[in-house]
């Protein structure tokens, strides 16, 4: 039976009892109906995860008392980084949701310059602390207990400081090399490399970008003879990554 899994950012200490965040409590109470005695998985991304039981319900505060400590990790071998161009609200979060269920180690927003949606200071501290709930609960229903860290979003010319073996621009270039091409010069893609891919926003990269991220060590690698839309092309890189390196066997 797969045990529901809660995020909790705070401490957690076997055989100790605490409140569960309002959030979290109604959704076991309101949405999956648990009560006093039903078994959970508490996780605070400070390494594995701990057993735990619901203790109390009193209307919408839910207490759980805290079980043994289970040192597992169900983390990729390769380190990923995915450089998102800035989408739209929904197609932003299902790449961030699904990029998570893949493995990614850690994702940069990037605005470029044809992202249709532009951040003020206060507009980009509040997605992103958005964008870092949706990979939280994406990795209480995937099973991670490493919670991959959404950068605040760059502007174009910092992202590419990006430290990584190898780096990668998705783009639909005829002239660029293909997958297969790439994967014959990269070698072995052995446990802890660090890879970083550079994926554009609805409307791509324009000339510029893509000159600037060559000259900074990024090498353009096209996807098959198909144009991937912005929310496919990561998701189907990471895939083929993840596959080459064991951690869909």
């Amino acid at each position: 039976m797969r045990l529901t899994r809660v995020h909790i950012d705070a401490p957690l200490t076997p055989d100790s009892a605490l409140q569960l965040p309002p959030g979290a409590a109604q959704h076991l109470v309101r949405v999956l109906r648990l009560g006093v005695g039903a078994p959970l998985r508490l996780f605070n991304g400070r390494g594995g995860e701990h057993a735990a039981v619901i203790d109390g319900v009193h209307r919408d505060q839910v207490t759980v008392r805290v079980g043994a400590h289970d040192p597992v990790e169900r983390e990729s071998p390769l380190q990923i980084v995915l450089l998102q161009g800035l989408a739209r609200g929904e197609k932003m979060d299902l790449v961030l949701q699904k990029a998570t269920e893949l493995g990614v180690a850690a994702i940069v927003p990037v605005q470029m310059a044809r992202s249709t949606v532009r951040l003020d200071a206060r507009q980009a501290e509040a997605k992103r602390r958005h964008w870092q709930s949706v990979v939280i609960s994406a990795c209480e229903q995937c099973g991670r207990n490493a919670i991959p860290e959404v950068s605040m979003p760059q502007a174009f010319g910092p992202s590419l400081s990006v430290a990584a073996a190898h780096r990668l621009i998705l783009a639909p270039d005829e002239s660029a090399q293909g997958l297969a091409q790439w994967l014959g010069t990269a070698g072995d893609l052995g446990p802890g490399q660090r890879i970083a891919m550079l994926v554009g926003p609805e409307g791509g990269f324009d000339a510029t970008e893509t000159s600037a991220a060559a000259a900074a060590g990024f090498l353009t690698c096209r996807l098959g003879p198909r144009v991937l839309r912005t929310e496919t092309a990561g998701l189907a890189m990471l895939a083929i990554l993840q596959s080459l390196a064991g951690d869909l066997r």
